[in-house]
């Protein structure tokens, strides 16, 4: 399609209803019509409190909510919005299983949310992900150089589309309500959405009371926790 009009007009034709799926997420992915990488590390931040200090933690977005960001289908390309309160429901669900994975690889697992490694939570910028890592597990020291040197840093997660639907101009598809259980929130090499944000978390001093920071950049905030 040469414009966005041209495939609006094409998808309003090829569609059957407002709220049916988009049937392709990503160009590198077709194959994988649930996989829909979301995050792009916008800011990384690896903080050492010595010499002989390790990796403890991890702390991203793997969603930002109520933001825009362009994704494509059969038809040509589009805007893809999740709505806030889109993960409200399935964060919900009893025994939630969903680890923090490597390229979205389930064997690469370095964090989980059934073993209590893994915490995730909705806000009002979108889903957070706050991990505890085993400095000794292979995968974070593999991954942990890389995102120090700024060589990874980016994210997206995999889950199932349990509510959207199209805008009337068939340029936007909002995604209302998604179902993450057996899915993955993961560190890759590339996303899609250049709009959320992350960090590894290192041991730092003791705190009587511990802080939490909250910094602006272009108005994509980054939380950590010292």
């Amino acid at each position: 399609m040469n414009t966005f009009k041209e495939a609006a007009l094409a998808r309003s034709a090829g569609m059957r209803a407002r709220a049916d799926r988009p049937s392709q997420r990503s160009r590198d992915e077709t194959s994988r019509a649930n996989r829909t990488p979301a995050l792009r590390v916008k800011d990384l931040h690896l903080r050492e409190s010595g010499p002989d200090s390790q990796v403890t933690g991890f702390t991203g977005y793997a969603s930002v909510t109520s933001q825009g960001y362009t994704m494509w289908d059969m038809f040509g390309e589009y805007t893809e919005v999740v709505t806030n309160g889109a993960f409200k429901q399935t964060l919900s669900t009893p025994d939630l299983d969903v680890p923090l994975v490597l390229q979205h690889d389930s064997l690469r697992r370095i964090a989980r949310t059934t073993n209590g490694t893994l915490r995730l939570s909705e806000d009002d910028i979108g889903l957070l992900v706050d991990a505890d890592l085993d400095p000794a597990d292979l995968d974070v020291a593999y991954i942990t150089p890389k995102m120090r040197a700024g060589l990874i840093d980016e994210m997206s997660f995999m889950f199932r589309i349990t509510e959207g639907q199209w805008s009337d101009d068939w340029t936007e598809f909002h995604i209302n309500a998604v179902d993450i259980n057996r899915g993955d929130v993961a560190i890759v090499g590339y996303g899609a959405s250049p709009l959320t944000s992350a960090s590894v978390r290192e041991p730092a001093p003791a705190l009587k009371t511990p802080a939490r920071v909250i910094v602006t950049d272009d108005d994509v905030r980054l939380r950590v926790l010292r």
